[in-house]
C-alpha cells in the first residue's frame, strides 16, 4: 500500500502512532481524536499499522473514491507499460512515427495536468472552508523577527524579537527600515485580503515605467506554519538555523517572521530576486534539513503561497 510507504519513515513495514501522526494530521482532527483513530484502526493491538490494517480500516470509507483509485491504478499500469514501449521503439522510428509519439505524450500530459488542477482545486476549497471555520480573531504579535539579506556593505538592522545571534527579545525597538518593511508586508496583506472578500473596485491603471536593466518583479513567498505545542522551543531553534542561512544565500532580500500571540503559529515571509533563486534555496542543505524537522514540529502541514511584486516596493537603501 502507497500510503504505508510514504508515511513509514524508518521503513520498518509499519506505522508508529507518531508516523501516523506526522503523515495524517490536516487540522481537522485535534491529537487527541487522532490518537482514538489510530487505535480505532489498530485492530491488532500492538501498537503499530501495518497494511492489512490500513486497507481494512479505509475501504470501509472508500465510497466513490473505490472507483477512482481502481482507474488510477490501472492508469498507472498502462501508463507504465506504454513508457516502455516508447523508450524501447522510439530511437529506431520514423520522423513520422516519432511526431506522433510525442503528440500523444504531450496529449497525456495535458489530461493528466488537467485532472491535477481539479484535484487542487478541490483540496484548496476544502482547506479554505477548514481555515474559516477556525479562524479566530488572532492577531499577529507587535513583535517579530527579520533578516536582512545578503547585502554587501550595508549595515545591518535588527527587530527587537528573535535576534540572529539570540532566542531571546533583547535590542530596541523598530527601526525605520524595519517599519517601512512592516509597512510594504501590510500593503500586500491589505491586498490579500480585498482579493479574498472579491469586492474589489476597478481603478485608473497606473503604468510604472522601469530601466531596461532594472528587474520589474521580485518574488514573495508566505509560509505559515501551526506548530505543535510542546515542540516550539525545538521548532524555533530550526527556524533560527534556517533564517541564518537563507539570509546568507545570495539572492535572499529579506525574511520576516511573525508569531500569533494566541498560538503556536507562526508566518514567515521571504523575499528573493526571483523565483530561480528561490528553487535554487530550496535545495540547499539547511532547507532540506528545515523541511525533515518540520516534520516532527509541525501540527499540520504548512502552507507556502507565492507572488510576484513590483521590484519598485523595495525601497531600502542598497547601500
Amino acid at each position: 500500500m502507497q500510503i504505508l510507504r510514504r508515511a513509514d519513515k524508518n521503513d520498518d513495514g509499519k506505522l508508529s502512532f507518531e508516523e501516523f501522526k506526522a503523515y495524517f494530521a490536516d487540522g481537522l482532527l485535534s491529537g487527541e481524536e487522532l490518537h482514538t483513530l489510530f487505535h480505532t484502526i489498530d485492530t491488532h493491538n500492538t501498537n503499530n499499522l501495518d497494511t492489512e490494517e490500513l486497507c481494512e480500516y479505509f475501504s470501509q470509507h472508500l465510497g466513490e473514491y473505490e472507483n477512482v483509485l481502481s482507474a488510477l491504478e490501472d492508469l498507472n499500469l498502462s501508463i507504465l507499460k506504454a513508457m516502455g514501449k516508447t523508450k524501447k521503439d522510439y530511437q529506431e522510428a520514423s520522423n513520422l512515427e516519432q511526431f506522433v509519439t510525442r503528440f500523444l505524450l504531450k496529449e497525456t500530459l495535458n489530461q493528466l495536468q488537467s485532472l491535477q488542477n481539479s484535484l487542487e482545486c478541490a483540496m484548496e476549497t476544502t482547506e479554505e472552508q477548514t481555515r474559516q471555520e477556525r479562524r479566530g480573531p488572532a492577531k499577529p504579535e507587535v513583535l517579530s523577527m527579520q533578516w536582512p539579506g545578503k547585502r554587501p556593505g550595508r549595515r545591518v538592522h535588527r527587530h527587537n524579537s528573535f535576534s540572529p545571534s539570540s532566542p531571546q527579545f533583547p535590542g530596541p525597538g523598530l527601526s525605520e527600515e524595519d517599519n517601512q518593511w512592516m509597512a510594504q508586508i501590510n500593503r500586500l496583506q491589505k491586498l490579500i485580503d480585498r482579493l479574498e472578500k472579491k469586492d474589489l473596485k476597478l481603478e485608473p491603471l497606473e503604468e510604472e515605467v522601469t530601466e531596461g536593466n532594472t528587474k520589474s518583479h521580485i518574488l514573495l513567498v508566505q509560509r505559515q506554519m501551526s506548530v505543535i505545542a510542546e515542540d516550539v522551543a525545538a521548532f524555533q531553534v530550526a527556524l533560527k538555523r534556517y533564517a541564518d542561512g537563507a539570509a546568507s544565500q545570495r539572492g535572499c532580500l529579506r525574511i520576516s517572521i511573525q508569531k500569533l500571540s494566541n498560538e503556536p503559529r507562526y508566518m514567515i515571509y521571504e523575499f528573493w530576486e526571483d523565483s530561480s533563486v528561490w528553487n535554487s534555496h530550496l535545495q540547499t542543505n539547511y532547507s532540506k534539513t528545515f523541511q525533515r524537522s518540520n516534520v516532527d514540529f509541525l501540527e499540520t502541514p504548512e502552507l507556502t503561497s507565492t507572488m510576484l511584486v513590483p521590484a519598485s516596493w523595495w525601497t531600502l537603501n542598497n547601500n
